[in-house]
């Protein structure tokens, strides 16, 4: 009873302590109360076709979003949210549509409604002054935003591991890859998509990554829609970002891994930097296309610096 009553004391302290400071700071303390207790959008909003979106918001402060990559969700950026959101950002992320926690419609694969639900989920937190981070096909829907919506709401850029700027080989992208090689991989999908994933996420990884971090990694795959697998896929590999890119800006930091197997660096990171003007370009040695899980600590280094 002794030790209830004491911290019952403590508590009353506390909060007689709480409302001279509120009296003191006049209203500032009230409207920031006002503010962190104000309702905020989630854990699902919808976009512009009805298609219902996950998100999650960690933090306060300066806003930043994410954009995941293909196949994945949201809990890609684990490891980059609770990191910014201690250094007093708001950071928000959201499951691409087909992925993860957010519907499937069958339909909107394609970077225009990719576009389009990033833009929702930005008007929906009502985001201003906005840092986003994008990794693989995430950049192309950022870069794909800022065409259709503009940089009014945007205040930074960092696009990591890009695939753009083109990776199929044309007439005018000798350096592309063979049209027959994503056909190949695309029939893998649609015949035994767990089997491909189980062979082949190794190397989104370096040699050093738990078997555990592997395994997690494929269950996130798992759980998205094969439909937008095998769409998304085409999209991204058949869309060319080159005249787009040139047109990006916003101040863009592009990092990429010298041991990405999935986006070569000379085919996509350091093309897509070229074309971006002014933009800040951070080679990691020996990073594969997973660097927010194998570089960690360097990657939330640079985020931190490039966005304070």
């Amino acid at each position: 009873m002794q030790t209830r009553n004491v911290l019952y004391a403590a508590a009353s302290l506390a909060a007689d302590a709480g409302a001279g400071l509120a009296v003191a700071g006049g209203s500032k303390l009230v409207d920031s109360a006002r503010e962190s207790a104000a309702p905020r959008p989630g854990p699902y909003i919808e976009s512009s076709d009805g298609t219902r979106l996950f998100c999650k918001e960690w933090g306060t402060g300066k806003p930043v979003l994410f954009v995941h990559s293909w196949a994945v969700n949201s809990e890609l950026w684990q490891y980059q949210m609770i990191h910014l959101a201690s250094q007093g950002m708001r950071c928000i992320a959201y499951d691409t549509r087909g992925h993860g926690r957010s519907s499937d419609p069958g339909r909107g694969y394609d970077f225009d409604t990719l576009a389009d639900d990033l833009n929702a989920v930005i008007q929906a937190f009502d985001l201003r002054d906005t840092a986003i981070v994008g990794h693989s096909i995430g950049c192309s829907t950022i870069v794909r935003y800022l065409s259709r919506y503009g940089a009014d709401r945007i205040s930074r850029a960092a696009l990591l591991a890009p695939t753009m700027p083109f990776m199929l080989k044309t007439d005018d992208n000798p350096e592309g890859i063979e049209r027959s090689v994503f056909e190949q991989v695309r029939a893998a999908f649609m015949k035994d998509f767990p089997k491909w994933l189980g062979e082949n996420a190794r190397p989104f990884f370096v040699p050093e990554t738990s078997t555990e971090m592997v395994n997690w990694a494929v269950n996130m795959c798992l759980q998205s829609s094969l439909k937008a697998i095998v769409d998304l896929n085409r999209v991204e590999i058949e869309t060319d970002f080159r005249e787009e890119l040139k047109r990006v800006r916003v101040p863009t930091l592009v990092i990429h891994g010298d041991k990405d197997h999935s986006a070569p660096l000379e085919l996509t990171g350091r093309r897509t930097a070229l074309l971006i003007p002014g933009c800040q370009f951070k080679v990691y040695e020996d990073a594969p296309h997973g660097l927010m899980f194998t570089h960690v600590d360097r990657l939330n280094g640079d985020l931190s610096a490039f966005f304070g």
